[in-house]
């Protein structure tokens, strides 16, 4: 395990970050799978993968957080990549800010990643560089006024790409970004509004959690320049669209 690379991927245990965890796993890399409540899920995660281990931290604790990755840091000696999966996902809108929401969706969206990715770069060793993927979303392009909190906090999240990549102490260091669009149920969905909103795009076509995995990896391997962002969302970001889909296709828009 010494040897081999390793990421950690936050929200791992689940969703989207499940899915980067075993692409990762695929190709040889050993998995860190960050979980916050999810032990279960995590657990059998890892012990379903030839290389994994977990770590548990609630990301609205920024100094744990922290802490992790230093402790993560000592333990690997070939640490190439953190993904910064793990998000909060809840509504209020632009005539509405609630504190409360917001104070949650700028910790957990974007400070703690910005610490985590900050903490990595300082104190993890690889014989490759070191790589940051930020999970964005493609509402960076393609702005409504609906879970207001979250997009302010993703604006966040991305504004620190261009930043981190001019700070990164590496030659071979890379910060990304992935901002994808509708992939799987969210918030309070039935099956029959997924099915209808995540068609609302450029190309009429459901993009698949396993996209997101497969650009990870290839942003992983440092093939592009620091500082790009993929857009993986069928070219939904290309439109302008009024509502998040989950009310355009409720709606019947």
């Amino acid at each position: 395990m010494m040897n081999q690379p390793t990421v950690l991927v936050t929200g791992g245990a689940a969703r989207i970050g499940a899915r980067i965890v075993r692409r990762f796993a695929a190709e040889g890399w050993h998995v860190i799978i960050h979980y916050r409540s999810s032990s279960d899920e995590a657990d059998a995660l890892a012990a379903s993968l030839p290389s994994a281990s977990t770590a548990q931290c609630d990301l609205n604790d920024g100094d744990a957080a922290v802490a992790m990755v230093e402790a993560l840091a000592t333990q690997h000696s070939n640490w190439r990549a953190l993904v910064n999966s793990a998000a909060v996902f809840d509504p209020d809108d632009v005539t509405a800010l609630d504190p409360a929401t917001n104070r949650e969706a700028m910790q957990v969206n974007a400070v703690t990643p910005t610490r985590m990715a900050q903490a990595f770069l300082a104190a993890a060793q690889s014989s490759r560089g070191r790589c940051v993927i930020n999970i964005t979303d493609m509402k960076l392009e393609n702005p409504n006024p609906d879970f207001f909190s979250y997009t302010m906090a993703k604006h966040a999240l991305n504004a620190t790409i261009p930043m981190l990549t001019m700070g990164a102490a590496g030659d071979e260091d890379r910060i990304y970004g992935i901002a994808p669009g509708a992939i799987l149920a969210s918030h309070d969905q039935t099956q029959d509004e997924t099915e209808t909103s995540h068609r609302l795009n450029l190309l009429g076509r459901k993009t698949g959690a396993d996209e997101i995995a497969d650009a990870a990896l290839f942003l992983a391997q440092g093939h592009l320049r620091s500082g790009s962002t993929l857009f993986i969302d069928s070219g939904q970001h290309m439109l302008s669209q009024d509502r998040d889909v989950i009310y355009l296709a409720r709606e019947g828009a």
